[in-house]
């Protein structure tokens, strides 16, 4: 399955999370990762972001695509991917 996950948590947590997400799914923006990635994965990934985050004052957003072939994407400005930033 193909999804986008949106987060948006207090500072101290942000490099948890991102650092988190890293594993499991490609960077794409600040706050955004999306990709490929089974259910069992993405049900692990979930579980251990309780662990980081305080669900009172955190929020994450999981956006499940069924059909990424029908998504299009387009980006205006500078496109943002981590494996630029490492060339």
């Amino acid at each position: 399955m193909f999804v986008i996950v949106t987060y948006d948590v207090e500072e101290t947590r942000v490099n948890k999370v991102r650092k988190h997400l890293k594993k499991y799914l490609m960077w794409s923006q600040n706050s955004v990762f999306e990709g490929e990635i089974t259910e069992g994965k993405l049900h692990k990934c979930l579980f251990e972001l309780r662990r980081i985050i305080e669900t009172k004052e955190d929020s994450i957003y999981i956006y499940n695509i069924k059909n990424p072939n029908s998504i299009k994407k387009e980006v205006f400005g500078v496109e943002k991917n981590i494996h630029e930033l490492f060339l």
